[in-house]
């Protein structure tokens, strides 16, 4: 399991995904069928994640299995950067689609 912190149009939120990097194919995929095309990505430590979310983690992850792609642990972005520093981010990971769409 990877957890993300994306960075969106609507704002941060923190997910849990089955997929071992947010560059999968399947991971954008299904980040696309919920409307989000362009975003910029975080890894965050799972333990971390799991430690200061504790029983909320839990809640989320519960019946996650290696079919299901994601679950969103945090639409609160406020809390989702307070609660971890900068330093303990992984690597930025850009994400925009060849198209744009205007509307």
């Amino acid at each position: 399991m990877k957890t993300f912190l994306l960075f969106t149009g609507t704002g941060p939120l923190l997910v849990l995904s089955s997929h071992s990097s947010v560059e999968d194919l399947k991971f954008l995929e299904k980040l696309a069928a919920k409307g989000i095309y362009k975003f910029i990505a975080h890894e965050l430590p799972l333990e971390k994640v799991k430690e200061r979310y504790a029983n909320h983690y839990e809640v989320a992850s519960h019946g996650l299995h290696e079919t299901d792609d994601l679950r969103v642990i945090d639409f609160d972005g406020q809390r989702a950067l307070r609660l971890f520093k900068f330093e303990e981010y992984g690597p930025e990971f850009m994400h925009e689609p060849d198209v744009t769409y205007d509307s």
